[in-house]
């Protein structure tokens, strides 16, 4: 008799892990989409519980909040996009007839006698040629997967809809299944907030804002391409060490060279003054001290994160790392044992 239960149990565990693994693949081609999506529940749950306070009623108020975004994100950006592609496209033609090397002879004459400049030239001539053609093969790639696209584009918004409206019921749920004590289950739900706030507020959409501060500097200082220029200061802001001012701070330099010294010098004040005060008081407001993580951490998982997961992993990666080391602080503390009883 016990080892007809044993079995039993047996063959429950098999076929759990067989469900498991077949739910993986099933679920694998669109895991970043349901990603994406919660991510986005996340951010606008705040905006859809003073949106439901009004209203009173849940499939209403996540709906409002859906359309909100397609309307002021999607829609702008998929308007957007041609022009995009239009300025890569320009850049790609103009790496390919840039001349870094002239270029420098004729600020530091002293240049022209050295092979270090040569070959400084070469490289970061192929290093843009590099960059600008993968995201012209990316660009394509995207448009021969537009129906993929499309249908991954469904997932995120259902995904974003429930996981507005149902947030309170899979916390729950989350909660049946959690294997810890109830005071470590509360003090580990505060920490891991703590942290996804630190990562995805105080660092990515902090970042988002930066980079579209320095885009209106670029559009009101004329500086050429800057829709793409302005995409890039979003992903430079939301790296940490480097940030925005690796765009408005070359693009200041390009104007004052160019002759436009008024227009140069108004968006280095522009930067100085409008784009980096976010990082000194907006950031710090968002992500108190006490629950910042720190920026190496933040910058190694978005790095890896981006290597394995692609862009998704700009959030994923340092959200990884920071859930391990907060499980590993416990275990340093010798607090693991009475995590769970």
């Amino acid at each position: 008799m016990k080892d007809f239960i044993s079995f039993k149990k047996l063959s429950i565990f098999i076929a759990l892990g067989i469900l498991a693994v077949l739910s993986f693949v099933i679920l694998w081609p669109i895991l970043s989409a349901i990603i994406i999506g919660l991510i986005l529940a996340y951010i606008f749950y705040p905006v859809y519980t003073e949106v439901f306070h009004i209203i009173k009623e849940k499939n209403i108020s996540a709906l409002i909040i859906v359309f909100l975004v397609i309307f002021f994100v999607l829609l702008p950006l998929w308007f957007l996009l041609p022009y995009v592609a239009k300025q890569i496209f320009e850049i790609y033609l103009y790496a390919q007839n840039l001349n870094l090397f002239g270029f420098l002879t004729k600020i530091f004459p002293s240049l022209a006698q050295t092979e270090f400049s040569k070959d400084f030239a070469l490289s970061f001539n192929n290093f843009v040629t590099t960059i600008v053609s993968k995201i012209l093969s990316g660009a394509s790639t995207l448009l021969l997967n537009l129906p993929s696209f499309v249908l991954k584009l469904v997932v995120v918004f259902f995904v974003f809809f429930f996981g507005m409206r149902d947030a309170e019921l899979f916390r729950d749920y989350v909660k049946t299944l959690s294997p810890f004590s109830k005071p470590t289950e509360k003090d580990f739900a505060k920490k891991f907030k703590d942290i996804t706030n630190a990562v995805i507020y105080g660092f990515i959409v902090v970042g988002i804002l930066q980079g579209i501060l320095t885009g209106i500097g670029l559009f009101i200082f004329r500086v050429p391409n800057a829709l793409l220029l302005t995409v890039l200061a979003i992903f430079a802001a939301i790296i940490p060490v480097i940030g925005a001012w690796v765009i408005w701070l070359p693009s200041s330099i390009y104007l004052l060279i160019s002759g436009k010294i008024v227009l140069g010098v108004g968006l280095f004040i522009y930067g100085a003054l409008f784009v980096s005060w976010v990082d000194n008081i907006v950031r710090p407001y968002i992500v108190s001290k006490k629950t910042e993580i720190p920026t190496v951490i933040v910058l190694i998982g978005m790095i890896g994160g981006l290597i394995v997961f692609g862009i998704l992993g700009l959030i994923i990666g340092p959200l990884i790392l920071s859930y391990l080391l907060l499980i590993l602080d416990a275990y340093r503390k010798n607090k693991f044992p009475s995590l769970f009883s």
